[in-house]
């Protein structure tokens, strides 16, 4: 099921059961959207991500970069990151989406995606070290792409178009009995940028 309804707003569940996941839409101006998306791409320590598969370490085309309120250390894809301070930019983007979700984060895990041939596969953030059932923020800056949602059971679907300045939020149950994957696209040759603002329980 795809959605493109303008009725759509952040206190529509867009998930038909198992969890919840809100779309808030535009949360920046794009004069905004612009600033940030500059600032983040030239001062993010960015990374190429690492995965161990079959016991051989795989680095992508994509980049990451994690950062929190303390040294947090965080496994996924069987490697382990540890979180950098804060930058300011960050603190101010933490700050706005904690109001306007009425969420509290205490780390984000940042992806660059350099152009639409890069994409990331399904998964599910239900890692031991995130808070279970709790909330994650998730901030696009970039090129609109498509996201995509696949009920672990029934293989239902449903995807949205995550536009420039954007805020969408997964809770409760949604890692648990969903996956969800960014597809890559021929459509756009420029760059993204998504945070997602998470919950580490020590």
């Amino acid at each position: 099921m795809d959605l493109f309804n303008p009725e759509i707003n952040e206190t529509t569940n867009l998930l038909p059961k198992n969890g919840t996941v809100n779309y808030y839409g535009k949360l920046f101006s794009r004069e905004d959207s612009n600033r940030y998306l500059d600032i983040l791409l030239n001062t993010i320590e960015w990374k190429n991500d690492e995965a161990v598969i079959f016991g051989k370490l795989i680095l992508t085309k994509r980049k990451v970069a994690w950062y929190g309120n303390q040294e947090f250390e965080y496994t996924y894809s069987n490697t382990t990151k540890k979180a950098l301070p804060w930058t300011k930019e960050l603190l101010q983007l933490k700050k706005i989406i904690e109001t306007e979700t009425g969420e509290t984060f205490n780390s984000c895990l940042l992806n660059l995606y350099h152009s639409g041939d890069e994409g990331m596969a399904w998964h599910s953030d239900a890692e031991k070290d995130l808070k279970k059932n709790g909330a994650i923020g998730s901030v696009s800056f970039g090129a609109e792409r498509k996201f995509a949602f696949k009920h672990k059971e029934t293989k239902e679907t449903v995807s949205l178009i995550l536009e420039h300045g954007s805020l969408l939020v997964m809770k409760d149950e949604t890692q648990t009995y969903w996956l969800h994957r960014l597809p890559p696209t021929k459509t756009t040759q420029k760059p993204r940028v998504n945070l997602t603002f998470r919950t580490i329980v020590r």
